[in-house]
């Protein structure tokens, strides 16, 4: 398991829930392999952005960049772990976070993030990692809500 010391993790974020705990855990994973993690925030221009250009499209930047940071605040509180950082990637996640594991020792995504429909299993996103990905790729859940006892 040499590229594992040498490698590292990624974890594509984008500000749900589930993509918070997959920071969580990834860092559980880079710090027990000795290795470092990546945290990526994918963002791309909308479909027809050219209607945006008048207005600035530095705006979709920026709120990936926010999203991520509060990602990052909301796993690790103010104390980021020193083998954790941030990258924030021009392109839609699904290419991006591919592309991004040809060189990576294990790539970890939320099973659901914030876009797709409630009744799929899987996020697009999350199955294409998993279909395509260039090394293992861990999908993780978001926490459940404690459950009241009836």
């Amino acid at each position: 398991m040499a590229k594992a010391a040498e490698g590292k993790i990624i974890v594509g974020v984008d500000g749900s829930d589930a993509s918070t705990e997959a920071l969580r855990l990834g860092s559980r994973l880079a710090q027990a392999l000795g290795t470092r993690l990546e945290a990526w925030g994918c963002w791309e221009y909308p479909a027809g952005y050219e209607g945006y250009l008048a207005m600035g499209v530095e705006g979709f930047a920026h709120d990936a960049e926010e999203s991520l940071e509060h990602s990052l605040g909301k796993a690790f509180g103010p104390e980021r772990p020193r083998n954790v950082s941030a990258r924030l990637v021009h392109g839609s996640a699904r290419t991006s976070l591919v592309d991004g594991s040809r060189d990576a020792s294990l790539l970890v995504v939320g099973r659901r993030g914030r876009g797709g429909f409630a009744g799929l299993r899987l996020g697009s996103v999350s199955a294409a990692c998993v279909a395509h990905a260039h090394c293992p790729v861990l999908v993780v859940h978001p926490p459940q809500a404690e459950e009241t006892g009836s």
